[in-house]
């Protein structure tokens, strides 16, 4: 779902404009954070909430995520969950898992009660009635139903968590536990309220570039097709006139961690021991926090392609900030680890909301068009781009082909996880996607994915014939180190 089809995500792209423009014009101020609110819901009349007062608190939040700070103002300051519940906003799920609804037939069978293994069934003057201080939410009711009259209503935030990482205290508001959140923002996307959202680092970066600090951006390849009708080159062209100095695709760095992670997965497989990707940083936290051994032993130690280049460039230009650009919140955190040669991230929301502020309309530019990274870095981030990439560069060096195995999203991830943890991986590599399909569908963008992706399929055709070894040797990786720390 589109960023202007989805309420909730249209307010919030409001307000990122908003901050946007004052941080550029440097009128930003913690008073102006009320006004946003009235002049985003005028009048009294609430379109959404109980009331208009209850819309404001929620904008206001909202504000102080996009600002850069905790939504909640008793919270601490915590800024690697970038994650985080917007307590206002988060009340309209219900509270209960199972209920019973008015297809109940009170039938003689009982087969409800009989199946409860604790109690919580009764047989009431109208239908069955269930007693929650003894439901224990194991759904043995819902599956015995003859009428399909009870129902189990997963909340989307926890439904789409991989790794139960939300609860919700006695008011049921979400709560997230940062001891297992992967930061994958699965329960941001699914949150149909928006009550979930992600700390964002628009104010320093406009601050940046206000002050004309030399700056280079970085862009994700899922950029491509998420302007409407504007080509790579036009987009890169507007990033620059919001005073980058520099924009730099991040697929350089995808094909240079293709090309030299080949030489470790050839490693592993002479050891007979698997190795999993390493690009996707939701699916490393996730091996990280939930699979320490093979994180250990199995995870690639090669960086992202964010981290690559981002490395490079600090050594051709260790003056600039680094601003990387994607759709994926989880860079975010990566950003901040202590192997990062990266200042700040945006998501492609923020980068458009920034662009709207300045007016800068991208398909309306003039800018030549280049070629640059090869097909299969740009690939990266589309579903399966990665072990694609990494088997070219076996072909590019007339190696063996290799065995690998695709995970779509984090639940396709967390059993490929467990499989090799129990030795009963089959392949040689694991490449581990934290968003179903890909980077291209990422918390961060805001185009549908079949658009972007027939887009970005369309303007590639061009480059089809570059190879990733020419694009290594090109930009010279030779002295970048291109492994995380242990």
């Amino acid at each position: 779902m589109g960023v202007f089809s989805n309420d909730s995500r249209a307010l919030k792209f409001d307000i990122l404009r908003e901050i946007a423009e004052e941080t550029f014009t440097d009128t930003l101020c913690e008073e102006n954070v009320q006004s946003y609110s009235k002049k985003l819901i005028p009048g009294t009349k609430a379109n959404y909430r109980c009331c208009v007062y209850k819309e404001r608190e929620i904008l206001r939040q909202r504000a102080r995520l996009a600002m850069g700070k905790m939504a909640n103002d008793t919270a601490e300051y915590n800024p690697r969950q970038i994650v985080q519940v917007i307590e206002a906003a988060c009340d309209g799920c219900t509270i209960k898992k199972i209920r019973i609804t008015d297809n109940c037939r009170r039938c003689m069978a009982k087969s409800c009660y009989s199946s409860c293994n604790f109690g919580a069934i009764t047989i009431g003057p109208n239908r069955a009635e269930i007693n929650y201080d003894k439901c224990k939410e194991c759904g043995a009711c819902a599956r015995n139903c003859p009428y399909n009259a009870i129902v189990v209503t997963e909340r989307p935030c926890s439904a789409h968590c991989p790794v139960n990482a939300i609860s919700w205290d006695e008011n049921g508001i979400a709560q997230i536990d940062e001891t297992k959140c992967i930061n994958c923002g699965q329960c941001q996307a699914a949150c149909p309220f928006g009550a979930i959202e992600d700390i964002s680092w628009v104010v320093p970066v406009c601050e940046l570039l206000r002050m004309k600090t030399p700056c280079i951006a970085i862009v994700a390849p899922s950029i491509q097709g998420q302007f409407e009708n504007a080509t790579f080159a036009q987009i890169k062209q507007g990033i620059k006139m919001l005073g980058f100095d520099k924009v730099y695709e991040a697929a350089i760095g995808a094909d240079a961690v293709a090309y030299y992670e080949h030489e470790e997965l050839m490693e592993h497989i002479e050891k007979k021991i698997p190795m999993t990707t390493s690009c996707c940083p939701a699916f490393v936290n996730m091996a990280k926090l939930h699979f320490p051994k093979i994180y250990e032993e199995n995870v690639s130690t090669m960086v992202s392609p964010m981290m690559a280049i981002a490395r490079k460039l600090k050594q051709d230009y260790p003056s600039h900030g680094i601003v990387f650009i994607g759709p994926c919140v989880a860079k975010k955190q990566e950003a901040m680890e202590s192997f990062t040669a990266v200042d700040y991230v945006l998501t492609f929301e923020e980068l458009a909301a920034m662009m709207i502020a300045k007016h800068i309309h991208c398909e309306e530019l003039e800018a030549a068009e280049e070629e640059v990274a090869s097909v299969f870095g740009r690939n990266f981030a589309q579903g399966g781009g990665v072990s694609k990439a990494v088997a070219q560069a076996a072909s590019e060096k007339e190696k063996p082909a290799i065995n690998a195995v695709y995970a779509d999203g984090c639940m396709e991830c967390k059993k490929q996880l467990m499989l090799m943890k129990a030795g009963k991986f089959t392949g040689d590599i694991l490449e581990g996607m934290s968003c179903v399909g890909g980077c291209i569908n990422g918390p961060g963008a805001f185009e549908a994915s079949i658009k972007a992706k027939a887009r970005m399929n369309k303007e590639n055709l061009s480059a089809q014939k570059k190879t990733i070894k020419s694009v290594v040797e090109e930009f010279n990786f030779e002295n970048v180190h291109l492994h995380r720390e242990n």
